[in-house]
């Protein structure tokens, strides 16, 4: 079976890995990668790089962004993705192609394949995030996939509700959270010297653009700022920088000013790959931001995570989310609160064993 996966960015790249290691070790499969977006952008830190250490046998590179993140450039990028993956598709046929989650390129060139009837495979369809224009992405991806894998059973429904049926449709969980019970964080020393941090309690930092509340993002970053140099006083801070969504740059100035204001107590990161970030999480004291790994994967490593505004609003929750407006004191209230809760010690509602291996399976059973 010839498989291609569209993967645009850091964040999907990550989820993916459990699928890749056992779709390129299988002999049933011929996968192809489709790298575009953020991985060929050297201002987001250039990740095609890690793509290339796994040796595959395969991969497209498509580059597709321009460099600004206004409205109009995030719609030009759009016009340019779809552009490029019509000649792209024109050319490259597959049994099946992989997309995953709601990035504007990803619907961009998922939007192209329509007329050449590409059979996408969907994963994390279904969710809802009021906060951001990726809710309109996703569903856009969802109505031109033809296989649909969930997070959760709450999102199959919302599947069957979208395309009127209940076929090809399996909730399989978090791909992100395949074989979680099995890894191992780098060792603690090792993890602080490779990314320049103190040894000392941290709080593990990631904020995005609101993409529906464009107006408001400069006022929710410099609330942000504030709230983050406040909490820098009794945990050091640890930021994954954002993604290229629109006007993620103010959010990069703003966290840019304050590594100026306070050196020693700010760490920013571009990358950490998924493994170090699991890391990351497994020594963070809290999480804080408004990113989908806060909802869906840190119940699995026991964090209790302050989730800020309305970016993730409308996805369904662990109990270790503590919902938040987008103010600075209001932050710093809910952080200080949280931090005397300890270990977050309930189930996380995203994770299924075997994600990665029931999606093989209903990849051989279709063939």
């Amino acid at each position: 079976m010839k498989v291609g996966l569209l993967t645009s960015s850091r964040a999907d790249y990550g989820i993916y890995l459990p699928l890749l290691e056992k779709l390129k070790s299988d002999p049933f499969f011929n996968l192809e990668i489709i790298a575009f977006g953020t991985h060929l952008s050297k201002f987001n830190g250039f990740t095609l790089q890690e793509i290339k250490k796994k040796n595959y046998k395969k991969i497209h590179t498509i580059s597709t962004l321009i460099t600004n993140d206004d409205e109009q450039s995030i719609a030009t990028s759009y016009g340019l993705t779809s552009l490029k993956f019509a000649d792209f598709w024109a050319n490259n046929h597959y049994d099946v192609v992989f997309c995953l989650g709601d990035r504007f390129e990803m619907s961009a060139a998922v939007q192209a394949g329509i007329p050449f009837g590409v059979k996408f495979a969907h994963i994390h369809g279904g969710e809802t995030t009021l906060g951001a224009i990726d809710n309109i992405y996703r569903h856009q991806i969802t109505l031109a996939s033809f296989l649909h894998f969930t997070s959760s059973e709450v999102y199959k429904n919302k599947i069957t509700n979208l395309i009127g049926e209940n076929k090809n449709i399996f909730s399989v969980g978090s791909l992100s959270l395949d074989e979680v019970h099995h890894f191992k964080p780098i060792e603690k020393t090792k993890f602080y010297v490779k990314f320049n941090i103190p040894d000392t309690e941290y709080a593990l930092v990631t904020f995005h653009p609101e993409t529906v509340k464009v107006d408001k993002n400069n006022y929710f970053a410099s609330e942000m700022q504030q709230a983050l140099k406040e909490i820098s006083k009794i945990l050091h801070i640890v930021i994954t920088m954002p993604n290229a969504d629109t006007l993620g740059s103010v959010y990069r100035m703003e966290l840019e000013e304050l590594k100026n204001k306070i050196p020693n107590r700010l760490t920013l990161i571009e990358n950490f790959g998924k493994n170090n970030y699991f890391s990351a999480m497994h020594y963070a004291k809290i999480l804080i931001g408004n990113t989908s790994s806060g909802i869906i994967e840190a119940a699995s490593f026991d964090k209790y995570v302050i989730n800020v505004g309305d970016r993730q609003k409308g996805r369904a929750q662990s109990k270790n989310i503590i919902d938040t407006d987008f103010k600075a004191l209001e932050i710093i209230k809910k952080t200080k609160q949280t931090l005397k809760l300890g270990l977050f010690s309930g189930e996380n509602i995203y994770y299924k064993f075997g994600a990665a291996d029931n999606i093989i399976k209903v990849l051989k059973n279709k063939k």
